[in-house]
């Protein structure tokens, strides 16, 4: 019965579906968290699902599901901070339970595979440790190679927002990644003139 077959079918598979890893990466890089991050992509796709009438087939799958992952954590957020702070006391009871090898090897799993062969723990830290609009506008552009015109229409900001956020971000990573840097044998020469 292929006649009564789901039109979206093939755009769910085919378009939207291949950007599951970029959304994860994303998602763990707002909510540091992989149960969360996983929460953020599996609704992004609930509501890809729900909503796959208002998506124009061939366009930008991966820029329409990443204002949808974005949208769905800033939510998040905004109902997480109306509630008062809650500790999951068998999380609380398997960390004091676990041995100092065996601690925090979720966590660095998932940054192993995440960021495989593509940047160092020191990267990866300096771009964790900057302020989310910074480090959502490094993400999208520096890591996920979306342009200027896309972040704009992701994140609901102005271009010259996009690029000022940007160029204060790179500076923010330049400046975490100096002593790093250094330690590789990497020297700023920009500004320096040439002595003959």
């Amino acid at each position: 019965m292929s006649d009564n077959k789901n039109p979206y079918s093939d755009i769910f598979q085919k378009e939207f579906l291949p950007h599951a890893d970029a959304l994860k990466t994303f998602a763990f890089h707002l909510a540091y968290n992989e149960d969360d991050a996983n929460d953020l992509v599996q609704e992004t796709f609930m509501k890809a699902h729900r909503f796959i009438d208002r998506y124009i087939a061939g366009t930008n799958a991966k820029a329409w599901l990443f204002k949808i992952l974005k949208n769905a954590y800033i939510n998040q957020y905004r109902k997480r901070s109306k509630q008062p702070t809650k500790v999951d006391f068998e999380d609380f009871i398997s960390y004091h339970d676990t041995d100092e090898d065996g601690g925090a090897t979720g966590y660095l799993d998932l940054r192993e595979e995440i960021f495989e062969n593509m940047m160092g723990d020191e990267v990866t830290t300096a771009i964790n440790v900057l302020p989310v609009d910074f480090r959502t506008v490094i993400l999208l552009c520096d890591i996920e190679g979306f342009k200027y015109e896309e972040i704009a229409k992701i994140i609901d900001i102005p271009i010259g927002t996009v690029r000022s956020r940007l160029f204060r971000a790179r500076n923010m990573l330049k400046e975490n990644l100096k002593g790093y840097a250094s330690e590789l044998g990497y020297k700023n020469v920009r500004g320096l003139k040439e002595e003959e």
